[in-house]
């Protein structure tokens, strides 16, 4: 995921810096990938970017930084799941990895983003994927960082959805375990995704209309 982000993002004109566990490997990768890309360890593309990728499931950022501070003010998108159990037997998301994430760099303002869709789907970036209008949804708690990412997803073809505060990255994970389903469980492949799209109203209410119940849209 970071490697086929990094390189479309790259392509789109933006400076874009691969970290890896060692300054050799990063940088190794960046010298394969040119584009003008940089490349070297964790800590040196944290300090690097404005806008950070976070490709690695539910480990506590302390564990692979010099310091987690250097992540204050930066903008953390995270694109992960949880493991897929055993028949695809989920649990309810009642506690996102993103929320988690969040919780441990307080300072950082993480954006869930980029968990619905396979890896495949972005070789398809950016023509023809902008003609399908598949959806990259979007929760959390600043808007200026959502607004940033969104404007990331436009730019390689990517149909940006607002889903509201970072709580609702519980609903966006339990999305990415359907669709892993459907790309896994249920055999459609890698390049099933997920679309959302606002249909034209009805010219009569025929089958009688929506009738009124006690239900509040906040």
């Amino acid at each position: 995921m970071g490697r086929s982000l990094g390189i479309l993002w790259a392509e789109q004109g933006h400076q874009v810096f691969f970290g890896a566990r060692t300054q050799e490997k990063g940088q190794q990768l960046a010298e394969q990938i040119g584009l003008n890309t940089q490349g070297g360890n964790n800590t040196e593309a944290a300090e690097f970017g404005d806008v950070l990728l976070y490709t690695i499931r539910g480990v506590n950022p302390a564990e692979i930084l010099s310091t987690p501070d250097v992540l204050d003010s930066k903008v953390l998108i995270d694109c992960n799941n949880f493991e897929i159990p055993a028949e695809f037997a989920y649990e309810p998301v009642t506690y996102s990895l993103a929320e988690t994430l969040a919780d441990q760099v307080p300072n950082a303002k993480v954006v869930k983003a980029f968990n619905t869709m396979a890896q495949e789907v972005f070789e398809l970036s950016p023509q023809p994927l902008d003609q399908h209008n598949v959806s990259v949804f979007l929760a959390g708690d600043d808007a200026t960082a959502k607004k940033a990412v969104a404007q990331l997803a436009q730019e390689i073809g990517f149909n940006p959805i607002d889903c509201g505060p970072l709580r609702q990255a519980r609903l966006l994970e339990s999305l990415g375990d359907f669709i892993r389903l459907m790309i896994i469980g249920q055999g459609m492949g890698p390049y099933a995704t997920l679309s959302v799209q606002t249909l034209p109203p009805a010219n009569q209410a025929r089958l009688g209309g929506r009738q009124s119940s006690n239900l509040k849209m906040q």
